[in-house]
């Protein structure tokens, strides 16, 4: 088993008795999944998930169920319980969605941005240009994410990134394994500033284009993560 420790600093669960343990268990080991911390086609032991969080195994059946629905988790039974390799098909489906409701954030972004929320904007590309700097990829999609749930938040429409959240999950771990690709984060940082400079004008057509092309070439590097083949399934015919 790849362990969730890496992810979760081997730390136990919060004691915030508010949240079932199931909710929390689901949490981190989504978490682990999707930052690869647990690898596509990696077992997954109940015993070792209950040993490491203190649970007993009802709550760690009932979060690997719900991942299990997600499809960020395969349970065989009588043979066990994987992590799921990324499903390139439910990737692009998420990226299909995601492309849209951001287009419709971002241009309601431009009726209501202030000068506060370009300079909240400006500092998360500064902590990207420090990722970058340090070498810290890992760290990188964290702010990237802030940064497309800021914008979601100006558009007065905070939910809407939670809708994004809940499909994007194989797509976000293609994007963990395209960060490291030479240029490619450093390039992603540059047209997030183009975003911030076209809401800065309250340009909603060039903000919206900036989005496009953000978006768009993002997948097109994340897509050719799949020639790799190694973490995926074979694509649907």
């Amino acid at each position: 088993m790849i362990s969730v420790a890496s992810a979760s600093r081997e730390r136990r669960l919060p004691s915030d008795k508010a949240v079932p343990k199931a909710e929390q268990i689901y949490e981190m080991v989504r978490y682990a999944i999707i930052r690869l911390s647990m690898v596509p086609g990696s077992v997954i032991s109940e015993k070792e998930l209950c040993l490491q969080y203190g649970v007993s195994r009802t709550p760690v059946r009932e979060a690997l169920k719900r991942l299990s629905d997600e499809d960020l988790v395969d349970v065989f039974p009588h043979s066990g319980t994987y992590v799921s390799k990324i499903s390139f098909e439910v990737a692009e489906e998420g990226y299909v969605i995601r492309r849209a409701l951001e287009i419709e954030s971002i241009r309601r972004a431009v009726q209501y941005v202030t000068d506060d929320d370009i300079a909240r904007l400006d500092q998360l590309i500064r902590e990207m240009r420090d990722i970058l700097e340090r070498d810290a990829l890992h760290e990188y999609i964290e702010v990237d994410d802030a940064f497309h749930s800021a914008i979601a938040g100006i558009s007065r429409y905070p939910r809407m990134w939670k809708f994004i959240n809940l499909v994007k999950a194989h797509l976000d771990r293609m994007r963990q394994l395209s960060a490291p690709v030479p240029g490619h984060l450093a390039e992603v940082t540059e047209q997030h500033a183009a975003i911030v400079r076209a809401l800065e004008r309250r340009n909603a057509d060039q903000a919206e284009l900036a989005m496009k092309i953000h978006l768009e070439a993002s997948f097109a590097v994340m897509s050719a993560m799949y020639e790799d083949g190694q973490y995926f399934r074979r694509k649907e015919t």
